[in-house]
């Protein structure tokens, strides 16, 4: 049961770690305009994160004992999923790096309700967290017990990591904030981010 816990906060790291989009847009409403405000964007994207995970989890133990003959195989392709999206991570660091965008940090989200509703819609929308938190369940037996308990303990690692990042995002406040969204900062996250993934890819193709 512990193990699903540690691999939920592994996973959680894996996906929150990269300074994207929406890291940026907490960073910068903290700045901006006050923690609070900053700390309802970050809940509302640990939020996201752990429905997410709860689908994928949940969705693996329905299907457990329908894909347990074919186990091996699914194990591969969960690993290859995972390889593709670090992949992916890897070229999309890389190539911000280069381009070295200026972002900006989105107004008129000045109260802590509103900016949660809007970041939670805005995370919803990413497709690649679904199936990240997908290939990690297929690929990791302990994430999809049928009895759900273990699947519980994966969601609640996944947002007490993605949680947990976020709010350090908010509370960095403008010295931290540039610090991370520099083109170093956002290089060497999404380096860590697509380790981790990679790791967890390799993790699936053990036996266990």
């Amino acid at each position: 049961m512990s193990g699903a816990f540690l691999a939920g906060l592994v996973a959680g790291y894996g996906v929150a770690i990269p300074v994207g989009a929406i890291a940026i847009l907490i960073l910068g409403l903290s700045a901006r305009t006050s923690f609070r405000v900053g700390a309802a964007a970050a809940l509302a994207v640990a939020t996201a994160d752990g429905l997410y995970a709860a689908v994928a989890a949940l969705g693996g133990a329905s299907l457990a004992g329908v894909v347990a003959p074919a186990a091996g195989p699914l194990r591969v392709v969960a690993a290859v999923v995972l390889l593709g999206l670090a992949a992916h991570g890897l070229w999309r660091t890389w190539t911000t790096h280069r381009a070295r965008p200026a972002p900006s940090a989105g107004g008129g989200l000045r109260t802590p309700g509103r900016a949660y509703a809007v970041v939670l819609g805005l995370t919803l929308l990413n497709p690649t967290t679904v199936l990240y938190f997908a290939a990690l369940v297929l690929g990791r037996r302990d994430t999809a017990d049928p009895n759900g308990l273990t699947a519980g303990l994966f969601v609640a690692g996944v947002f007490l990591a993605s949680a947990s990042w976020q709010l350090l995002n908010a509370g960095g406040g403008t010295v931290v904030g540039r610090a991370l969204t520099g083109p170093r900062g956002r290089l060497v996250t999404g380096l860590v981010s697509s380790a981790l993934i990679a790791a967890l890819a390799v993790a699936a193709l053990l036996p266990g």
